[in-house]
């Protein structure tokens, strides 16, 4: 199983555990949310994987994991994007937040995610161990779907998707 880094709410490394067992614990860790856009401007939806631990079937970013000890958020990044969606592309760190969230199996995700946008227009070959399926939305489509039909999306992206909105908007 692997492990994840603890860490404070000001993203300094605490210690290490267990994935399984920090969510369990509810316990605050380094994630990464990757949001990838194609050449029109579209963002890479996927739906999860059914056989997921939480959040099985639901739509949300391209990319989210986390870091292993010694590893650094960018290379975690372009390791779960090869992993899950069988691309790398240039991705860089836009913001960050730590936000709490509690699953109907009992387990919490308790993160500080930094958010990554990079752009990637070519093949998919997503693992379906991972991906059930995947798209291409339009921002102003994704925030009308996530208003008319919430439950479709995954809560981090529910939480997320506004904080890239202001941040574009501001660039």
């Amino acid at each position: 199983m692997s492990q994840v880094i603890l860490v404070n709410e000001s993203d300094t490394a605490v210690g290490k555990m267990d994935k399984m067992e920090a969510h369990e614990k509810g316990l605050l860790h380094r994630a990464f949310s990757i949001f990838i856009f194609n050449a029109k401007g579209d963002m890479l939806l996927q739906q999860r994987a059914l056989s997921k631990y939480h959040s099985a079937g639901l739509w949300t970013n391209a990319c989210c994991s986390h870091p292993h000890p010694g590893e650094t958020t960018t290379e975690a990044a372009h390791r779960r994007l090869t992993e899950e969606l069988g691309f790398d592309t240039d991705v860089k760190e836009a913001f960050s937040f730590v936000y709490k969230t509690t699953f109907e199996n009992g387990l919490t995700e308790y993160e500080f995610d930094h958010v990554f946008i990079g752009r990637y227009s070519s093949i998919i070959n997503a693992d379906e161990r991972e991906v059930k399926d995947y798209c291409y939305m339009s921002m102003t489509d994704i925030n009308t779907s996530l208003k008319t039909h919430p439950g479709k999306y995954t809560s981090w992206f529910k939480i997320a998707f506004p904080k890239l909105e202001d941040y574009l908007a501001a660039g």
